[in-house]
């Protein structure tokens, strides 16, 4: 009797997603003019009916038979022609099914059967996701078959499973003190849940960390993943020995970084053992990769990612709700733009030209593929995943790190946390889930708005250089930018500001943030404090007393590494000053960060920190950012590790944790690993810049993308 009653849950499921699509096959002929279900001379209601149900039963068969295979054929092309592709993909198999049906009687224009195919797709998946979570037997079924059938075909989990596998979970930008105010005003219900908000036990204990210096996601994840992010100095910064600009997030650079780090420690990564890596900079060494800055070459068959792009997209519902969200997000970003500018808030920076789209790649596109390849990572029982969502950062730079925009983005966040929460419980192996951050966001107006002129107008200035009559905007990194033009699979733009000098004689200056860096290509050492007095003498005093500089670190010929400020502060790095001087507003901290940068062999001529305003938390962006990170000062120096309470306490000796280096060495000894040179490394190749976003070779597309959708209707964050 159980098995029949299962039978038949199972069998009335597809009846009612069938009638469901029936009706809106209907429902849609009789809306759009192009689309007909009878013939020229007119048919019964009977025949009409009857020709939608065949039509809707065919359409419904060629999506699960025939879809997988397309996609399969089409995972070489970038993520986001592919997902621009599944209307037309959708489209075609919709004119297939009408011309198959027996009935011969249905037509339908090319253009009308991309929209009548989306439609249904989004419906049928939708009535299916709703009729399986309301069936929570048939639910748990789904999952366990699927993970399953993973450890039958791969044998991942196998001899591991006896011991829990973990999943790391960065969210991007979210600093420590954001986090818990969120959690405080119901923002993260899952997370408050975790840490025992109400009546709830807790879980999860809440641990703050700060960075180095260089507060930003291209040193902090390579010091998370690889353990070391040494000659880091800044998100961007000049070479001299090879004349090039390193950019974080451009892939050649990050290739680069991750093979610097592999050759300074010895190892992989903390990724090496059975890991995978999603949405990141740095591979971490893993061999499942998906939107991986760093991936040297394409890679081969057998290490494809069984938990990609194919997981995802196999389902054309996904493709779908994916695009409808994606469009709703590029004009909610509108909306609330011209919402700002109408208001006259203060501080604003320009939202215009591709900032929706990458808004919405970054808030839909990429947290959707994202949780989508932990999910099958899990369901594969992988050891150690790490993923990075980079919504929230990308938010908070153009609209501020609080306010209405980035309280939606976290309950979004919250709602992923859930959904891989749910999908623990079926997974073939026990999972502790780790989220963290890899820096925050400080507030606060831009260095160009408040004065009217940009660093480089200043440092032109105090060389005795002609300046612009009209300060031209800074260009501005961040990492969502990064991701997008990986799924498109080009190279990462380089802004006036990244380019060579006209001449060599004149400095480089690059923003990170509210860090600044100039550097003078024609002299091939850092030069000191002296030689640029002699050749400069007002440049230092610029910078130093002007209100908008916190201080400088420069490099003295006779003292080594001196911090300036205004009226003439000192502070000599090497002497264990009593006084921190103008260091003083930014931490006792400051002072060790400073000094480590200015070990570097890359640390520019000089190290330019904004003024930050302590009481305020605010700082002045050296970029287009209201909020902004890189430096030091305020929030943006204070990430978060939220971790189970069955994982060692990283703070028990009281001692706090500092820089991203020390993180790695957490997160290590959680896994288990050895961190010795005796794990397998598999350092990327320096001359390939081009990312591959990797391919899933799984037969069972169908059956993932189905649970896939059954788990994501519980998320209730779709944006039909």
């Amino acid at each position: 009797m159980r098995r029949w009653r299962k039978f038949g849950s199972a069998a009335w499921r597809v009846v009612a997603v069938w009638a469901v699509s029936t009706l809106t096959m209907l429902v849609l002929a009789g809306i759009l003019p192009d689309f007909k279900l009878q013939s020229a001379g007119g048919d019964s209601a009977t025949r009409i009916a009857v020709t939608a149900a065949l039509g809707a039963g065919a359409f419904g068969l060629l999506s699960v038979l025939v879809w997988p295979l397309l996609v399969r054929a089409l995972l070489l092309v970038p993520a986001l022609v592919l997902g621009l592709l599944a209307f037309f993909l959708n489209g075609s198999l919709l004119l297939l099914a009408l011309r198959l049906n027996p009935e011969g009687r249905g037509e339908v224009g090319a253009e009308t059967a991309v929209v009548v195919a989306a439609v249904m797709s989004a419906v049928a998946s939708a009535t299916g996701g709703a009729l399986a979570v309301r069936d929570d037997d048939a639910y748990r079924r789904r999952l366990y078959r699927l993970a399953d059938r993973r450890r039958r075909r791969g044998g991942q989990a196998g001899a591991g499973a006896a011991h829990p596998g973990t999943v790391f979970i960065q969210l991007d930008g979210v600093g420590h003190d954001v986090l818990f105010a969120a959690v405080v005003r119901g923002l993260m219900p899952t997370l408050g849940r975790w840490l025992g908000e109400g009546a709830t036990e807790a879980t999860h204990r809440l641990t703050p960390w700060r960075t180095d210096w260089s507060s930003q996601t291209g040193a902090s994840q390579l010091g998370i993943l690889h353990g070391s992010n040494h000659d880091v100095p800044a998100f961007r910064w000049y070479e001299k020995d090879t004349g090039e600009v390193m950019v974080s997030n451009r892939p050649s650079s990050a290739v680069e970084l991750q093979r610097r780090a592999v050759e300074r420690t010895g190892d992989g990564g903390l990724l090496t053992l059975d890991g995978a890596s999603r949405g990141n900079l740095f591979s971490g060494g893993a061999e499942q990769l998906a939107l991986v800055l760093s991936v040297a070459a394409r890679r081969g068959r057998e290490n494809r990612s069984r938990a990609g792009y194919f997981a995802y997209f196999s389902d054309p519902a996904n493709a779908v709700r994916t695009a409808l969200s994606f469009v709703a997000e590029v004009c909610r970003e509108i909306a609330e733009s011209v919402r700002a500018r109408v208001e006259h808030r203060r501080p604003r920076v320009g939202r215009g030209g591709l900032y929706p789209f990458i808004r919405a790649f970054a808030t839909v596109v990429e947290r959707d593929v994202v949780v989508a390849a932990v999910i099958g990572d899990m369901l594969a029982g992988r050891t150690a995943v790490y993923a990075d969502l980079v919504a929230y950062d990308e938010v908070a730079h153009h609209s501020g790190p609080c306010g209405k925009d980035t309280d939606k983005v976290l309950r979004r966040l919250d709602r992923s946390l859930a959904l891989l929460e749910q999908v623990a419980e079926h997974a073939p192996r026990a999972y502790r889930i780790v989220v963290l951050s890899d820096h925050g966001q400080s507030p606060g107006e831009t260095f160009r708005a408040r004065y009217g002129l940009t660093l480089g107008d200043l440092v032109r200035a105090g060389c005795g250089l002609p300046v612009p009559r009209r300060a031209q905007r800074t260009h501005s990194g961040a990492e969502a930018r990064a991701a997008v033009r990986a799924a498109l699979r080009r190279p990462v733009e380089e802004g006036a500001d990244e380019r060579r000098p006209a001449r060599r004689a004149e400095p480089v200056v690059l923003a990170s943030g509210n860090l600044g860096l100039v550097s003078f290509p024609d002299v091939p050492h850092r030069m000191t404090r002296q030689e640029i007095d002699r050749r400069h003498p007002a440049l230092l005093a610029t910078l130093a007393n002007h209100p908008g500089v916190g201080f400088l670190l420069v490099r003295d010929a006779e003292r080594g590494g001196v911090v300036l400020g205004a009226r003439g502060a000192e502070v000599y790095l090497d002497e264990d000053p009593a006084d921190l001087g103008p260091l003083a507003d930014f931490g006792p901290e400051a002072l060790e960060a400073v000094r480590r940068t200015d070990g570097f062999p890359h640390t520019a001529d000089i190290m330019v920190n904004s003024w930050y305003d302590p009481g305020e938390g605010e700082v002045l962006a050296f970029e287009e950012q209201i909020g902004s990170h890189g430096g030091l000062g305020g929030a943006q120096s204070h990430p978060f590790l939220l971790s189970p309470l069955t994982l060692p306490d990283p703070a028990a000796d009281g001692r706090p944790l500092v820089g991203a280096e020390q993180i790695h060495r957490v997160l290590r000894d959680w896994l288990g690993e050895d961190a010795g040179p005796e794990i397998p490394v598999a350092a990327p190749t320096a001359h390939a810049a081009e990312p591959f976003i990797p391919a899933d070779e799984s037969p069972s597309g169908a059956t993932e993308s189905t649970a896939f959708a059954a788990v994501d209707h519980a998320r209730q964050d779709k944006t039909r």
